[in-house]
């Protein structure tokens, strides 16, 4: 009778710092995983402590309390299925990026990522000392080889994981979410597969920290590069997936291809995401923006009813003697469309007392930019002064091309928290 090998993937979104929140969370994920029969449940890249740590994972008492989680961990769930997560690993005053293999209530075997990132929004060079490449590690009746995100975009370490017996690539992953990642992934993990002739799990952690987005988005590859499953981007989700050996070797039974949307979706999606994550992982439940009419900020506040639900925004009409009529009957719809609420905070009295106040030292001088600009910080201030009494965390609504160029007001459109 061919064999047979179940894996639960464990396409979560851990929060950065939350040891014991993590750790719930991968108990929980263990216990669906036990009750449905895996044989391994596998987590992302330092699932434990949240990606990514930054400095924080530097500190030697949080990265003992992080390993202490992962012992626990084992020894809670030594009758199941195994467990594959990602953490940090202390040996003789180095520090690794490290993906531990559980089994029997015991550590079996701790992989050490090689390849560390130094671009863009990682600093893995600074923070991790780079581990050896090493070979593969048994679960059951099968020999697993995992390259750490980073090593498999790299084709020595895969190389030298088939050389050495393994039968399947895992790949965890801390994968940040760009236009067109995507299809950039599995391009990278198919070249991996026909580089080594080997099936490929490429997991992926969903959720958002600060200004780091990732999307989720697991996938698996048999031989030649055929796409056997797709998870959901921007969801979490756990799935249970098969494997059968053949003469040829493992295959991967083919299961689910969630659907992948269009780039402006997805970017859209990851708006959202980055969003929601930042309020509830920072302790906001709802947010305030400044609502002029345009489509900056209607644009903001559409994310944000997404986001948290519309009943949580509250946008705010700040004008002047030269809003339009117009820009005040957008604004309105919009906040009635969604479902948010909206309030008045007329500016002309509070413009002309500030004017008054600079009267006499600007006496003599033209009216410029200076005058311009007062309106937009004064917006800022009641929008801060709003968000300090209720709680509400200030959403900013300048776009990117008007950072770019230094239109967008310092202390004005830049106000807020995101």
């Amino acid at each position: 009778m061919a064999k047979r090998f179940q894996i639960t993937l464990a396409q979560l979104n851990p929060t950065v710092g939350d040891l014991e929140g993590n750790h719930k969370a991968a108990l929980g994920a263990w216990q669906q995983a036990k009750k449905m029969g895996s044989d391994l449940i596998a987590f992302t890249e330092l699932f434990i402590t949240g990606y990514n740590t930054q400095d924080l994972i530097k500190k030697p008492s949080f990265c003992k309390a992080a390993q202490d989680k992962i012992s626990k961990l084992a020894q809670t769930c030594a009758e199941g299925p195994a467990i594959a997560i990602g953490g940090p690993a202390c040996i003789e005053e180095k520090l690794f990026n490290a993906y531990y293999i559980l089994a029997d209530g015991k550590i079996i075997d701790v992989i050490m990522k090689h390849h560390l990132p130094n671009q863009n929004v990682f600093d893995e060079k600074r923070i991790f000392d780079k581990g050896e490449i090493s070979g593969p590690y048994q679960v059951g009746p099968i020999r697993i080889g995992s390259p750490i995100c980073e090593d498999a975009w790299h084709s020595d370490v895969s190389e030298t994981l088939s050389e050495t017996g393994a039968q399947l690539l895992l790949v965890p992953n801390g994968s940040p979410y760009y236009s067109g990642k995507n299809d950039v992934r599995l391009n990278k993990m198919v070249s991996r597969v026909v580089e080594t002739n080997l099936p490929l799990i490429y997991l992926n952690m969903v959720g958002a920290q600060d200004d780091q987005v990732f999307d989720g988005g697991t996938f698996a590859l048999n031989r030649g590069g055929d796409l056997a499953i797709k998870l959901p981007l921007f969801e979490e989700c756990l799935e249970h997936i098969s494997l059968r050996e053949t003469d040829e070797g493992w295959v991967i039974l083919n299961g689910d291809l969630a659907k992948v949307p269009c780039d402006k979706e997805l970017d859209y999606c990851a708006m959202v995401k980055g969003l929601q994550d930042y309020c509830s992982k920072s302790g906001f439940e709802k947010v305030v923006l400044g609502l002029s009419g345009g489509i900056d900020s209607a644009l903001v506040a559409v994310i944000a009813s997404d986001a948290i639900g519309p009943e949580n925004v509250r946008s705010i009409m700040l004008p002047s003697p030269y809003t339009s009529t117009a820009s005040l009957s957008d604004a309105a719809n919009l906040a009635e469309n969604l479902g948010c609420n909206l309030d008045n905070l007329p500016i002309s009295d509070s413009v002309n007392a500030i004017e008054k106040t600079l009267s006499g030292m600007f006496e003599g001088l033209n009216t410029d930019l200076t005058e311009e600009n007062i309106q937009s910080r004064l917006r800022g201030l009641l929008l801060m002064a709003v968000s300090n009494k209720f709680g509400e965390m200030l959403l900013t609504t300048g776009n990117k091309s008007e950072v770019s160029v230094g239109y967008s007001t310092i202390y004005g459109d830049m106000a807020g928290g995101i």
